[in-house]
């Protein structure tokens, strides 16, 4: 999957939150804020990746269960499409 170039991270305040910038700036209506995960997702999906790597970086880096990883990273992604900032 790859992550659309013209959206940026940017941490503001202790948030951390999703913004469009050039041409996407004038027809995505808001922000997108995430957590300290979903940056770290972020982070990772700067570089071409696959949903089992995301979640196995995530389970190197954090302690939780496998299955809520699973979920979460499956959350973050569909949120991502859904908002056309990523593409398989």
């Amino acid at each position: 999957m790859v992550i659309n170039k013209e959206f940026v991270l940017r941490e503001i305040a202790g948030d951390y939150i999703l913004v469009p910038v050039g041409d996407t700036a004038l027809h995505f209506n808001g922000l997108i804020t995430v957590n300290e995960v979903g940056a770290f997702l972020w982070e990772k999906l700067q570089k071409e990746t696959t949903r089992e790597q995301l979640i196995q970086n995530v389970l190197d880096e954090y302690e939780v269960e496998e299955e809520i990883v699973a979920k979460d990273v499956d959350d973050f992604l569909n949120r991502l499409s859904e908002a056309e900032i990523i593409q398989e």
